[in-house]
């Protein structure tokens, strides 16, 4: 075959690649949207991803949760960025996150420029609480008793890398305490210990279960890290009014795509999302368990707050050292 020919046939099917491209994207989704949630059960991920998964019934079909748990959330994050950028796969993830593991990790798993923001859910805060047994009522308390006692507190969190991971390290950073940090490899397992006593003192982010579990006793919630305080424990103080104003610490939760995921694909999932988060009802279940839901969640704002997170956190980061492997 000549090559004048060759090139020919080859331009003659351009236009059909591009056909087929064009009606996959038009008829999206005809299949189930697969949301990686990268922690086990049990975390504030689930809590926000799995209403957001049956609002989404309606305007996207079926989205069928996996959770890919481990360092810190960084595993699963590497996954979606392995994966094809048709809009079957996207993440649930915190822009902090890609932060701690772009600045902190030494070989990081993946680079953020490798997702594609679609948008933004909201913000959780974090909880400084410990298990009943430790000697301590207030946040101040447990200050004095942990440099009275120096190595004898650990704390428990998500995982290392994670946000309750960097929490943690930016409270003993501000209050000059000795504490061990015991990784897990996620919140779930992560209160299971505490709630059992195998781990004094744990840094979770607000959740209805952990609500519950305050209320009932089982651990004790000392205060959050964030204003304002949360409807559900109206006499929790936050850190910041517990002598600690520097103790800031919330989590952004978005969703992204593989980058290279079409334009019209990732606006059809951001404009579902919009659409459900302009609900009442199902604002009033994220509210209900201490979250605080976006009222802007297009992936413009969602790029933006990546940016803010990057330069905020950043210099924390390197402020307290945390170096990870």
């Amino acid at each position: 075959m000549r090559r004048r020919d060759v090139l020919a046939l080859g331009a003659a099917a351009l236009p059909a690649v591009a056909l087929r491209s064009a009606r996959a994207q038009a008829k999206f989704p005809d299949r189930p949207i697969r949301l990686v949630v990268p922690f086990p059960p049990g975390g504030v991920y689930d809590a926000i991803g799995r209403p957001w998964a049956d609002r989404m019934k309606v305007h996207l079909g079926t989205v069928i949760i996996e959770n890919q748990g481990g360092s810190g959330g960084a595993l699963g994050a590497a996954a979606v960025t392995r994966a094809r950028p048709d809009g079957y796969t996207i993440l649930m993830q915190g822009p902090a996150i890609n932060v701690i593991n772009w600045v902190a990790v030494a070989r990081p798993l993946y680079d953020p420029k490798d997702l594609e923001p679609i948008a933004l859910l909201g913000s959780a805060r974090f909880a400084i609480a410990v298990h009943p047994a430790v000697p301590a009522k207030t946040l101040a308390e447990l200050v004095a008793y942990a440099k009275a006692n120096p190595g004898k507190l650990s704390y428990a969190s998500a995982g290392t890398g994670s946000m309750n991971h960097l929490t943690g390290e930016w409270f003993k950073s501000l209050t000059g305490t000795d504490i061990t940090h015991v990784p897990y490899r996620g919140t779930g397992p992560a209160l299971t210990d505490v709630i059992a006593g195998q781990v004094p003192m744990i840094v979770p982010a607000v959740t209805g279960q952990l609500v519950e579990l305050h209320q009932a006793g089982k651990l004790r919630i000392l205060a959050i890290t964030g204003l304002p305080r949360i409807a559900a424990l109206p006499d929790i103080p936050t850190a910041i009014e517990a002598g600690l104003p520097a103790l800031v610490s919330q989590q952004y939760i978005g969703l992204y795509a593989p980058a290279g995921t079409p334009a019209p694909i990732v606006a059809q999932i951001s404009n579902a999302t919009r659409t459900a988060m302009a609900e009442a009802e199902f604002r009033g279940i994220l509210t209900v368990i201490g979250f605080v839901p976006a009222d802007d969640t297009s992936p413009e704002t969602m790029r933006a707050v990546v940016a803010q997170e990057f330069a905020h956190w950043t210099p924390v980061i390197r402020a307290i050292g945390l170096k990870l492997e």
